[in-house]
């Protein structure tokens, strides 16, 4: 081993330019933040959103209508749906468990079934909520519909 074959390590050396060293290193004098203002200076940090003194784009723009952040979202899920359900898989008990497993709903949805379509198979439907016209169509072929 002889000096004139030594080499730094693998990774041991970075090939940045390091500024802030002196008007020799050509990144010396302003280090690269040019003359002035708020971001040649120290501990400066960007708001979120402003866009230099000009009005940000978040109080331009008109705020219109209102969303109660108490709102519950349903899936909703028709009569037709869970007939094609009871055929394809030979179901008579639809609850939660059913609709997730068969990729209708996720395991945090609040399920609402729907009157849309025709219902012909006696179901014991279980969701979180119906609408009168779903209640009324699976009695009506001698299911239950029971409420979470």
């Amino acid at each position: 081993m002889k000096l004139n074959t030594l080499t730094p390590s693998e990774g041991s050396t970075k090939n940045r330019k390091r500024i802030g060293r002196g008007t020799g290193s050509g990144r010396g004098g302003t280090s690269t933040r040019g003359h002035k203002g708020a971001k040649s200076r120290s501990g400066y940090k960007k708001k979120i959103g402003f866009e230099g003194g000009q009005m940000p784009l978040q109080r331009r723009v008109p705020k219109v209508g209102f969303k109660s952040f108490n709102r519950v979202e349903f899936k909703p899920v028709n009569l037709d749906t869970l007939q094609a359900l009871s055929e394809q898989f030979n179901l008579t008990v639809v609850d939660m468990e059913a609709l997730v497993s068969h990729g209708i709903a996720s395991k945090n949805d609040k399920i609402k079934i729907l009157g849309g379509g025709e219902l012909t198979a006696k179901l014991d439907v279980t969701a979180h909520h119906f609408s009168a016209s779903a209640t009324e169509a699976i009695e009506k072929q001698g299911g239950t519909a029971n409420k979470i």
